[in-house]
This record gives C-alpha cells, sequence and structure tokens, in this order.
C-alpha cells in the first residue's frame, strides 16, 4: 500500500539543531569570520525591484531615444517613445512597424516605461505595510537597456532613474572613470542614497545587484579601447578577438561575449584547467581590473567613507557568479566584511546543464564566497509537488529531494537561502504554475504554441496558496518578485517584466496574442485578496520565531492520501504545517496536541484528529 507515515528530520548537517542564536554575529567592525551568515538574513522577508517598471515618480526623466541607443536589438526608430504604463501588454506600440527586427521578444526589449528611483521612494510605506525587510535591486548600473547588465558605468546610477538625466551625463563623461578618488557624486547617485537612508529609517535592508562578468558596449574602458586600440591601458580587461583596423572604413574590433549576446563583453579570466564545468579554478585576469571592481563595491558599502558602513547598502547580489573563476570569489568577500562584516553575499547559482539540472552551492558557500544563494533549485522542486508542474512528485519523493538538496549545507546558510518562486529571469510565479513546461524551458508563446499567457484559473491559485504557506513556514528567507503579491502573471524574460498594477492605474484589458491565437480577455487589476494573504503569512512569520529559526521535522508523509506535515521547533513553541495536495478532503491523525489554525484563528473540536479540505494548508499552534 502506497502509505507512508513517520517522523523525520531533516538533515542539513549536525549544526542543524543547534539554536540559531549560535549564528549571531558581533559588531561590524570586530567580526571577521569569513564563514558568519549576516543575523539579519535569515530573519528577511525579500521583496525584488525592477526599477524601470516599478514605479514612475518623475515623469520629468523619462528616458529618451538618445538614452537607450546601443541597447538590443540595437535600433531605435525615429518616432520611438515610452509605453503607457496601462497598455495592454501584447498590442503594438505606434513605432513598431517601424522596427525592423522580426519578433515579439526583440521589440518588447525596446520598450521603456519610465520607472524610477522617485517611485521607489513614493511606493516604500506601501512596501512596509505590505511587512517586506529587505529590498532586493535588479541593476542599477548607467545603462541604455532596461535591464542595465550592459552598464556604461558600474561607479554610477542610471541617469533615467535620477531627477537630471543630461547633467549626469555630462558629469560622467568629463570625469576621469579610472580615478576611484575622484569619482563625482551624480544627481541620481545621491538619490539613491536617500532611499537607502529612507529605507534603512523604516528597517528596511537594501542589496544592489552586479554582474562582475560582463560589462555594456558602451562601457568607458571599452570607449578608451575603441579609441587607442592596442595603445589602451585597459586592453587586457576583455578577451579582444582583433582590434579596428583604422584602415578600413569597418569596424573589425571584436570582443568575447556572454552567452552569445553582442551588447554583453566578458571581462578576461585566467581559468585553470577545464572552462566547460562549474566551478572554474582560477581568477579574474588583469589585476587593474579587479582593484576597480573592489573601488565599486567599497563606493556603495561605505559612501561617506568615514569606516562606518551604515549610510551604505546591505550587501550584493552577484549576477551569473558561477562563471567567474572561484578563485576570485574569496577575495571578494575579504574586501566585503572588511568595510561591514554583516554584509551579505548573495549568490546565483544556476543551471549546470540546462533545463534539467541545478547547481549544486555547495562549492560557492562560506568562505568560498557566498552566505546563500538564490534558491532556485527549492523552487523547481516545489513547483513539482505543490504545482504538481511538469509533473506532480508525490510526498515521500518531495521529501527524499528535499532532503538530497540540504545534504551538507550548513544550518545558518540554509535558514538564509532567498527562497523565491519567480524573479526576472523566470516566469511569474502564477503563469509558471499554470504551465507545465519544465522550468524555465520553453516557457512563452513564441517557443510553445500552447502557452498559456492568459490570467490564471482559480485552481493554479489554489495551488499557489499551498506553496505561499509553504514558502513561509519553511527554512530559508522568502522572496517576492514584485507584483506576485497583486496576482501579475506572465511567461519568460520579458514577459515577467510588466509595469507594476497600482490601484490608482487604469489598465487596458489584455486582449493581444503575439501570434494572433486564441485567448481570453483579462481585466488587469490587482488581487487585493491575494496580496492580503501575503501580508498575513509575512505576519504570521514576524510574529513566531520558530517559522524563521526553528528546527524541521517531518512528521507526516502520507502517499495515499497526498498530504505533507511537518513542525518547526524553537523552545517551548512548536508550530505544525499540514499540506492537503489532494483534490479531495481527508481525515488525518497528528501526534501532537493543536491549538489554533493561525490562518483562521479556528480552534478544532479534536486536538488530534483534523478534517482537511481539498487543495488547503493548514498552521496551527502546537501544545
Amino acid at each position: 500500500m502506497n502509505y507512508i507515515k513517520y517522523c523525520f528530520s531533516i538533515f542539513c548537517s549536525s549544526a542543524l539543531l543547534v539554536s540559531c542564536s549560535s549564528n549571531k554575529q558581533e559588531s561590524k567592525h570586530e567580526n571577521q569570520d569569513l564563514n558568519a551568515v549576516p543575523s539579519w538574513a535569515q530573519e528577511a522577508v525579500w521583496y525584488q525591484i525592477f526599477v524601470e517598471r516599478f514605479h514612475n515618480g518623475d515623469a520629468a526623466n523619462d528616458p529618451t531615444a538618445a538614452d537607450i541607443v546601443n541597447a538590443y536589438p540595437n535600433e531605435v526608430p525615429s518616432n520611438w517613445e515610452t509605453t503607457d504604463w496601462g497598455h495592454d501588454w501584447f498590442a503594438s506600440d505606434p513605432y513598431w512597424p517601424n522596427v525592423s527586427a522580426p519578433n515579439y521578444w526583440d521589440k518588447l526589449q525596446l520598450r521603456r516605461y519610465g520607472g524610477d528611483l522617485q517611485g521607489v521612494l513614493d511606493k516604500l510605506d506601501y512596501l512596509q505595510d505590505l511587512g517586506i525587510t529587505a529590498i532586493y535591486f535588479n541593476p542599477l548600473n548607467d545603462a541604455p537597456s532596461m535591464h542595465k547588465y550592459d552598464p556604461r558605468y558600474w561607479h554610477h546610477i542610471d541617469r533615467n532613474f535620477g531627477p537630471n538625466p543630461s547633467a549626469d551625463q555630462q558629469l560622467a563623461e568629463n570625469e576621469n572613470p579610472a580615478d576611484a578618488a575622484n569619482w563625482p557624486w551624480t544627481s541620481a547617485d545621491s538619490l539613491f542614497l536617500q532611499v537607502i537612508k529612507a529605507c534603512h529609517q523604516k528597517g528596511i535592508k537594501v542589496i544592489m545587484d552586479y554582474s562582475w562578468n560582463h560589462v555594456g558596449t558602451d562601457f568607458w574602458a571599452l570607449k578608451d579601447i575603441a579609441k587607442k586600440g592596442e595603445k589602451s591601458e585597459f586592453k587586457a580587461w576583455f578577451d579582444i578577438e582583433h582590434f579596428d583596423d583604422p584602415a578600413t572604413p569597418e569596424n573589425e574590433m571584436a570582443f568575447k561575449t556572454w552567452s552569445g549576446a553582442v551588447n554583453l563583453i566578458e571581462v578576461k579570466k585566467a581559468i585553470v584547467g577545464q572552462d566547460t564545468l562549474f566551478p572554474f579554478e582560477g581568477n579574474l585576469a588583469n589585476e587593474q581590473l579587479k582593484q576597480h571592481i573592489f573601488a565599486v563595491t567599497k563606493r556603495w558599502l561605505d559612501p561617506n567613507k568615514d569606516g562606518n558602513p551604515e549610510d551604505g547598502v546591505d550587501g550584493y547580489r552577484l549576477d551569473v557568479a558561477a562563471e567567474i573563476p572561484k578563485g576570485f570569489w574569496p577575495e571578494y568577500r575579504q574586501i566585503v566584511r572588511q568595510i561591514n562584516s554583516e554584509a551579505l553575499l548573495l549568490g546565483e547559482i544556476w543551471w549546470q546543464e540546462w533545463p534539467d539540472k541545478l547547481m549544486d552551492p555547495l562549492p560557492f558557500l562560506g568562505d568560498k564566497g557566498f552566505d546563500a544563494i538564490m534558491n532556485y533549485r527549492w523552487y523547481k522542486l516545489g513547483r513539482s509537488f505543490f504545482g504538481e508542474r511538469p509533473t506532480a512528485i508525490s510526498p515521500s519523493e518531495f521529501v527524499a529531494q528535499t532532503n538530497a538538496l540540504m545534504a551538507g549545507m550548513d544550518t545558518a546558510q540554509a535558514k538564509a537561502m532567498m527562497n523565491l518562486n519567480a524573479s526576472h529571469d523566470s516566469p511569474r510565479f502564477s503563469t509558471s504554475f499554470a504551465n507545465s513546461n519544465k522550468y524555465k524551458h520553453w516557457s512563452n508563446p513564441q517557443e510553445d504554441s500552447l502557452y498559456i499567457i492568459s490570467k490564471p484559473d482559480s485552481l493554479t491559485l489554489a495551488h499557489q496558496y499551498l506553496m505561499l504557506v509553504h514558502q513561509f513556514t519553511w527554512l530559508g528567507a522568502p522572496h517576492i518578485w514584485y507584483g506576485d503579491e497583486v496576482g501579475m502573471w506572465g511567461g519568460d524574460d520579458p514577459n515577467c517584466r510588466k509595469p507594476m498594477l497600482w490601484k490608482d492605474f487604469t489598465y487596458e484589458t489584455e486582449t493581444t496574442h503575439p501570434y494572433n491565437r486564441p485567448r481570453t480577455h483579462d481585466v488587469v487589476a490587482p488581487n487585493f485578496t491575494l496580496s492580503a494573504f501575503y501580508k498575513q503569512l509575512i505576519q504570521l512569520r514576524k510574529s513566531h520565531p520558530a517559522l524563521v529559526h526553528g528546527d524541521l521535522k517531518f512528521t507526516l508523509v502520507d502517499d495515499a492520501k497526498q498530504v505533507l506535515a511537518y513542525t518547526r521547533s524553537l523552545g517551548i513553541s512548536t508550530i505544525l504545517v499540514v499540506i492537503n495536495r489532494s483534490s479531495t478532503g481527508q481525515e488525518i491523525d497528528v501526534k501532537n496536541e493543536i491549538n489554533r489554525n493561525l490562518l483562521t484563528n479556528e480552534v478544532p473540536n479534536d486536538k488530534h484528529k483534523i478534517t482537511l479540505k481539498p487543495l488547503t494548508a493548514y498552521v496551527f499552534e502546537v501544545k
């Protein structure tokens, strides 16, 4: 009989059952333990912001056609203009007929909506009311693209995110970007410092997103190489395949690019041995480049250079971190921790072999570089159990795979993992659960003619609710991709990057399919019932330390009934989580004497027997 019932302790390491108080750090200047995880990271509730799509707080700084030159797809029609915030997502913009790129993916990359840092400041009260405690900003680099991973400068905030784009551009062009000691502060830089201060005043931590792996074609050092050729002092920063021949009208300059993206030029690496398997041995190839990266890092950690990092960011999320040789990261960690020992380093450690095998993070954690990673492994597994996508797995399979993921991981690292349901690089939470594709595989209507682009149905939402209860009661720091809390939907990049849904905005009904296929007509508006549930779960986590720091045990794993239960325990406090994934009601016996259901405030009549509704999660106090 396919029925399993037992009590099981999740295995991370022998340290897992140790009270989390042992993970607390000393002051920011005293503790130099490079294995230590910042104490605040375990308690974080993350909110990820893609500034260009979050809120337009200052229409006067909106991008112009000149601001997006040299961003993919490398053409800017003469009638280009920003897109209205409420525009039907797949409907044509007025300038689209003048774009030679044939597909929607390219045309959508041209869109700008005007989101900026003033928009973030305007919405901090919203974020505080939601309950989040930490913001992860996608790149803020001065860059022509909408995603900002193609910087002109690493050390300046995007000109269109601040109050005076033209003055910021002139200031940057007149500086010596190689002279870190004399970098000026643009108006956008200064506004970001205001954002940091305002966030800190509200008890919200801030981390920035950087990719030290590549830059944009407008990067200042590349411009120097284009001007001076082999005489440029920065030529050793990049893998140059050949220089331009000034005797010909063509530009023959060619560099190694990241993943074939012509606008993303890779920095030069000194890789030891094989360069086809992660992690790579070696380091960055050029010391001058490394010192420039360190200078940028220090700039935002302690902006006024007074030795007190409270005016700076609280850490960094590092993009495509596995593609940087692993010898670089311990050096980087030392630089960061010398300034702020409570600064978080979060790695994007993702695919070993796309689309089936995700990377083991252990070679990158602790003094090897990172405190935690973006926990795509957690989501991929949870999607299979709670969302039954691409195929359902049983409760016992979920437990077995969970333990495999956690094996060997330090307790503090496990509790600091960024547990995310979606991001800028993956389908929205709701759309991911609505479709049966492999995770991140053919997750758009261009590659899959049957891909669901419409507003998810009630069954999908029910599965999402199960996953959300799991997310906020599990080991690790829960993460929200902006807008998921109000029910936004969309497939993989760029469809996961729609403008944020605000209650005081008017949005066109989505009626357009990019390939003229049938679709529902979907009213676009915030889902306030869903956002209220997010707020409830965040408050639940804050009110019960056991859900943050507690030990974890599986107490019921029932394949026949499709029921999973686990406890989080800290001292005398124990919380029991019960999830019925079945589409039918179930009855279960529990060893614990249960009290109130923390999600509904109902007190069960029977303290040991529970009647479970279909597709429902429960969170009980245990006596």
